[in-house]
């Protein structure tokens, strides 16, 4: 398929990896259908910080996937979506199960089916590594079992298993694409590296943090954002689950330490027992199988951990880009 000029609608537009994706949509030709969270303070999110000119080439849709009469007007018109809005938070989801269900799950069907409705010609559901667990076995390929050891990852393997229902009850050209751990600039303060980094910056000898053994795969967010247009482009994607991932893994303990050096800013490692998952919904290793992408596209990771997590560094130091950022909190 060929993205330029195809209408596109990303959910989520106003997040962390939405945003990325819209300024990576425009630089591809694409006419963008940017769909935020309405809110009483008119907040339009991360595509705020845009400059103007790149601003007037997207289409605000402030609505809430939560309600399908809007879903299916923002939906109107569009060849291709791509869709991320979710609640994200595991630590928010043990306490609020309810909302991730709304949002991940019925929020994913009223995509679904205003895409079916519309006859969109091909629909990118976001997954999230969160829903294989703790590794069975390694790397994790698309075909390992899933587990859902929070609410967050079982809302998600949910909102899954209902996209490829539609792919296989209606033919609806679905892809699922499973990001492992997407870290750069403008992630939530909830994430683990904005977490390490923004309490060294602010000073702190004590990087509080919670399990410091389990391991993750992490992948930078504009190569997550090109892995999105590469999945779209391919003729092979439709039906297909699809991971994105570097195949390499760090400790949480060994990243924090990575950053430490690379700010040179020392402080000590302490791990919160507030920060901690409960015992059986810690997902212990993430370590992806990036075998599949690499077959199905011509994607392939742009920029190692350390490039990555100096360019975010880097970004985080701009303090213009800190507002909202609590480090002096544990941010649930």
């Amino acid at each position: 398929m060929n993205l330029k000029n195809k209408k596109v609608l990303v959910t989520g537009a106003d997040g962390f990896i939405g945003s990325h994706l819209v300024e990576r949509l425009i630089e591809e030709g694409c006419k963008v259908k940017a769909f935020v969270y309405y809110n009483s303070f008119n907040s339009w999110g991360w595509l705020d910080t845009f400059p103007k000119e790149k601003l007037k080439q997207i289409e605000i849709f402030m609505g809430d996937v939560r309600d399908p009469n809007g879903v299916r007007d923002a939906v109107k018109g569009a060849e291709v979506i791509f869709h991320l809005a979710a609640l994200i938070g595991i630590p928010y989801s043990y306490h609020s199960p309810d909302s991730y269900i709304d949002t991940n799950i019925k929020g994913t069907l009223n995509i679904l089916q205003a895409a079916r409705d519309h006859g969109c010609e091909k629909i990118l559901v976001t997954s999230t590594s969160e829903v294989y667990g703790t590794a069975k076995y390694v790397p994790i390929d698309e075909n390992h079992p899933f587990q859902g050891q929070s609410p967050y990852s079982a809302t998600k393997i949910g909102a899954d298993r209902i996209a490829e229902s539609f792919y296989r009850s209606f033919n609806l050209p679905v892809t699922i694409v499973r990001p492992f751990n997407t870290f750069g600039p403008r992630q939530s303060a909830r994430a683990i590296i904005p977490t390490i980094i923004t309490q060294l910056l602010n000073g702190s000898k004590e990087i509080k943090l919670g399990a410091l053994h389990p391991t993750r795969d992490l992948v930078f967010v504009k190569d997550v954002a090109e892995a999105f247009v590469e999945i779209a482009r391919s003729d092979k994607t439709i039906g297909q689950e699809i991971n994105i991932a570097t195949q390499s893994e760090i400790s949480i303990k060994d990243l924090a330490n990575k950053i430490i050096g690379l700010t040179d800013l020392p402080a000590k490692i302490v791990e919160e027992s507030g920060r901690l998952r409960p015992k059986n919904s810690e997902v212990e290793r993430l370590l992806g199988s990036n075998e599949k992408i690499k077959k199905l596209t011509d994607w392939k990771p742009m920029h190692n951990l350390d490039e990555g997590l100096k360019i975010t560094i880097d970004w985080f130091k701009n303090s213009g880009n800190l507002k909202g950022y609590k480090s002096e909190i544990y941010n649930v």
